[in-house]
């Protein structure tokens, strides 16, 4: 079987590691062609590039696309890609509003290709095996849900700014949003935010914040709290406790190295750094997953759907930041 071909739209961080990964690592596809509009990050690929997506869309080799281009770029990128015919796999958010996504859905839905969103927790090993034990009844019902995403610093004021990613609620508890929904098996019914910019008050002058806690209430009456941050200068901290009518879960850790040493000072351990050390393995398997479907032609593990549910939640949610108010997600309609 001919490998799947595949092209990557945005080269920033991210791109780059799925760019590689594809390159490297995966037997059923290759990667064939690249898109970026810096030509200095171009040159350092060997196969097809072009600053304008477009052309790559329009190669015959690429048979599916990874977009990771900036946020508020997606809805063009993915609707572009979506009528050449292409699988595709977009990154968290989808956009930044719930009519961008609809319009992106019907598109796909038009044209009959994949889409995949990139919420990569869900094939993470600690977070699908919690998925498991739920699922089998080992913890009962769940009741209360605390989901933690603490970054060890600020994004660039540039990408800060919410007409760019978002702002913090969306571009980084959209995981949250989507974990919380995935773990429990349930719908957020409303939400309430508390925000502050308490380290980087800079953030302020893009309307943006550093840490943000907000409190969620489910459709089965069931309980949550999410919390985001960047300002965990010890590290990358992202964890997650599920409390059922049998017991409970504990997700994730915070130290990466399995030693502790001891001396008459205390003991200390080394902490997670960043992303690409807790969930490295967890991002190529999200992208191994999608080349899986296009091959087999099956529906993907994580749906537009889910990616709507996550973002229509965190609308919700930036919204009470703004309000002050209790805002219910089923409010939330554009």
């Amino acid at each position: 079987m001919a490998k799947i071909g595949i092209g990557v739209i945005g080269l920033g961080r991210m791109g780059r590691v799925y760019a590689n990964f594809v390159a490297g690592q995966l037997e059923d596809a290759e990667l064939v062609a690249v898109s970026d509009p810096q030509p200095s990050v171009l040159a350092q690929y060997s196969v097809t590039t072009a600053e304008d997506y477009t052309v790559l869309l329009a190669d015959p080799h690429v048979d599916a696309v990874i977009v990771t281009t900036p946020t508020h770029t997606h809805r063009e990128i993915v609707i572009a890609a979506a009528q050449a015919g292409k699988a595709i796999f977009c990154e968290k958010p989808t956009a930044l509003t719930l009519r961008e996504t609809d319009e992106m859905i019907a598109a796909v839905n038009s044209a009959g290709v994949l889409l995949q969103i990139g919420f990569m927790r869900r094939f993470d090993r600690a977070y699908s095996e919690a998925k498991r034990q739920i699922d089998a009844g080992v913890i009962g019902t769940p009741v209360m849900i605390r989901s933690i995403g603490r970054d060890p610093y600020r994004t660039s004021l540039e990408y800060a700014d919410p007409s760019v990613s978002g702002g913090l609620i969306v571009d980084m508890g959209i995981h949250d949003f989507d974990v919380v929904r995935w773990l429990t098996g349930d719908e957020i019914q409303r939400v309430y935010a508390e925000t502050a910019a308490l380290v980087y008050p800079e953030l302020t002058t893009v309307g943006d914040v550093d840490n943000a806690q907000i409190t969620l209430k489910f459709e089965s009456g069931g309980l949550g709290n999410i919390e985001v941050s960047r300002t965990a200068k010890y590290g990358y901290d992202i964890r997650g406790e599920v409390v059922g009518t049998e017991g409970a879960l504990q997700i994730g850790y915070l130290q990466e190295t399995a030693v502790l040493t001891l001396t008459k000072a205390g003991v200390r351990h080394d902490v997670v750094p960043h992303f690409p050390e807790r969930f490295g393995p967890a991002y190529t398997a999200q992208i191994a997953a999608f080349v899986t479907c296009v091959r087999d032609g099956k529906p993907p593990a994580v749906t537009a759907q889910d990616a709507r549910a996550a973002l229509q939640a965190a609308i919700a949610a930036t919204r009470s930041q703004h309000t002050g108010q209790v805002v219910a997600v089923a409010d939330v309609a554009d």
